[in-house]
């Protein structure tokens, strides 16, 4: 299937943060990965706190109310470190 059959859509299916790694899927497929080390608030939340996240931006972010933290999937799909 050529790239341009294929939809595009930027929002968040799913979200998983190991002791190293924050990995959001997005709901076209596509996993963007980086480094925990990269975003301290998570890195410093317990394991428990990292599991409770909810959509923001209709979808087009991530909301970590125990932490009070905030990500954009633009921010994570331009960040270059």
């Amino acid at each position: 299937m050529p790239i341009s059959a294929v939809e595009i859509d930027d929002r968040v299916a799913d979200v998983r943060v190991t002791d190293s790694a924050l990995e959001v899927r997005l709901r076209d497929g596509r996993v963007i990965a980086a480094p925990l080390a990269w975003f301290p608030k998570l890195a410093a939340a317990t394991p428990a706190q990292r599991k409770v996240w909810e959509p923001a931006a209709a979808g087009y972010g991530i909301h970590w109310p125990e932490i009070d933290e905030d990500l954009s999937v633009a921010g994570l799909l331009r960040a270059t470190r």
